[in-house]
């Protein structure tokens, strides 16, 4: 039997994976032991992981950003779908992120409006190719 070797960056990712969680529990056990004595502590704890684990993950962004920038070239003349791509990604990213940080903080009034506004806004940057499926759709015939 032939031996699978792993991606050379499998390991690293993997403890990076693992650093990420472990920070995250922390975090978790760290607020609700001061949940009790001092919410606003709890919170800001909270806060800290989050805004650290967002900052960790951009830094893998690199490597995202390399394989964008083959589908430009693959897709020279359609790049404009690419970026609306993107585009979508990073809105449900920020959306989710934020709606969670605010649903954690206990206002999840605020949470649901930012989903609401990044759905909105998906909408709204998927209007080019949705345009261009109804020219496709009424130019067959359909």
């Amino acid at each position: 039997m032939q031996e699978s070797k792993a991606h050379p960056c499998a390991c690293r990712m993997g403890r990076m994976m693992i650093k990420i969680v472990m920070i995250g529990l922390m975090a978790v056990l760290l607020a609700l032991s001061l949940r009790q004595e001092k919410t606003g502590f709890a919170m800001l704890v909270v806060l800290a992981a989050s805004i650290l684990i967002l900052g960790l993950s951009t830094t893998k962004m690199q490597g995202v950003l390399q394989v964008v920038e083959k589908l430009q070239e693959v897709f020279r003349e359609d790049v404009v779908y690419v970026q609306i791509l993107l585009k979508m990604l990073g809105i449900t990213y920020i959306a989710e992120f934020g709606s969670g940080l605010c649903r954690d903080a206990g206002y999840g009034a605020v949470g649901g409006q930012i989903e609401f506004y990044g759905k909105l806004m998906l909408l709204v940057v998927s209007m080019p190719i949705i345009e261009n499926l109804i020219e496709v759709i009424t130019g067959i015939g359909l």
